[in-house]
Parts: C-alpha cells; structure tokens; sequence
C-alpha cells in the first residue's frame, strides 16, 4: 500500500525540509519597539524554547498522549479507534490521527469532494489517509519531535487573522506567549480540534467546555494536580482582550 501511495502527488523530501510558511513582516524602531506589521497571514513563527512549557504539555496530553512513542502512525491508537469507535460506536474512543499526522495535513490540501458519489468519496479518503501517513512517517525521519510541534503550532489557523500560536495568543489575549497561563493555553490547544466550533468569541461556553477536557488530559497525564484543575476549570475565558 505504502508502494502504491509513494506513486501518488504528495509533498516531496524538499518540500518537507523547507516547508512553506506566509509570515509577516515586522516593523521595529530604532528601540526594537513594534510599530506594526504587514501580511497576508497574520504569522510569526516561533522556535520551541519560545513555546511554553503548558502548552506543550496540554497538546501532548490532549492530542496525542503516545507522541515520543510512535514514528508518525500511532497503530495503537488506530486499533483503538477500530474497536471502540468504528464497532462499538463509542465516542469515548477518541481519534487515531497523531500531531504529526495533523501536521501533514496542512502541508497539503485535501482533495474536492463536491460531486462525487459514495464510493468516490471512500476511495478519495482512503487515498487522502495513507498520503497523511506516509508524509507523517517521512517527516518523523526528517525532523526531531520538538521541531514537528513547533510546525504544527506555527502552521495552525486559529481562525480570527490568528495564523500559528503567536498570533493566537496576540489575537485572543492580547498577550505574548511567554505571558500566556495554563488555562489561557490549553483555550488554543483546545481549538486545535476545530476552531470554528470552539471559537471563544462566538461560542465561549462550548470552548469553555473543551478547555476543561483539555485540562482533565492535563491531570489525567500527571501535567497538573487535581486541586490545580479543580481550580483552573471553574475560571471563565476572559475575551475582553481579543483584538
């Protein structure tokens, strides 16, 4: 399958090791003050000593508890989603994709499935799955667990102009990322599942919601203790910052 995939258009070794990103550009005075940028997506891209250490710590536990253990495919975690999800049709049984995974699918863009029919648009996403796996494999050999994170958060839309994590934690918060606390970072980690559906502009109790399962992965991983989410879960999202 990998042999037939390899065949197919998807983002070649150059273009993972140079991976494309729109950034802004970044207007100082002589005082190194910001005066303002210019874009066409609202990025700039940090390097992972510049995450915080909750953020990480919330996209681990959140998105993928098994991230220092797989080389891109988490096949446990595919077995999983087989058993509870496909079969037993529990929603407790969470998703298979890795944050690797979810980082080769911004490197390319799905297919249209727009006028297709059934059996077309299996086969579209059968091949659209095994292209994500065979990049996310190729990208674990090219870069280090560190680096593949800190692409991901900078890729990222946050919706609202936000484009990567720096922009986010401006746009929502109106605060830099070395500010920004662990209830505030584990709102964007939260996003990360569909930011439109978890927008804490127009639906704060939903993203609310996600924020505190968010943090009980945070727990439940050992990242906080139980008093501290006991604590963090019962504040409510300040927005009167967003900008």
């Amino acid at each position: 399958g990998f042999l037939v995939v390899a065949s197919w258009d998807i983002p070649s070794f150059e273009a993972l090791e140079n991976p494309e990103y729109d950034s802004a550009s970044v207007i100082y005075s002589n005082d190194e003050t910001i005066f303002g940028s210019y874009y066409i997506e609202n990025r700039l891209p940090v390097t992972f000593d510049e995450l915080p250490s909750s953020m990480i710590s919330a996209l681990v536990a959140t998105e993928d508890a098994r991230f220092y253990k797989h080389n891109g495919v988490d096949i446990r975690a595919l077995g999983r989603v087989a058993v509870k999800t496909v079969l037993l049709g529990q929603d407790s049984g969470g998703g298979g994709s890795t944050i690797t995974q979810q980082l080769a699918k911004l490197l390319f863009k799905r297919p249209n499935l727009r006028g297709k029919n059934k059996i077309e648009r299996v086969v579209a996403l059968v091949q659209v799955k095994f292209k994500e796996w065979l990049t996310a494999v190729r990208l674990e050999k090219q870069y280090t667990k560190e680096e593949i994170m800190t692409m991901y958060l900078n890729k990222f839309e946050f919706i609202n102009g936000a484009h990567g994590v720096y922009a986010a934690s401006e746009t929502y918060f109106n605060k830099p990322l070395d500010s920004m606390r662990i209830e505030e970072n584990a709102v964007l980690v939260g996003m990360l599942k569909n930011p439109s559906l978890y927008n804490p502009i127009r639906f704060p109790e939903k993203a609310q919601l996600r924020r505190n399962v968010v943090l009980k992965q945070m727990e439940r991983y050992g990242k906080i203790t139980s008093a501290e989410y006991d604590s963090l879960r019962m504040i409510e999202i300040d927005m009167s910052h967003f900008n």
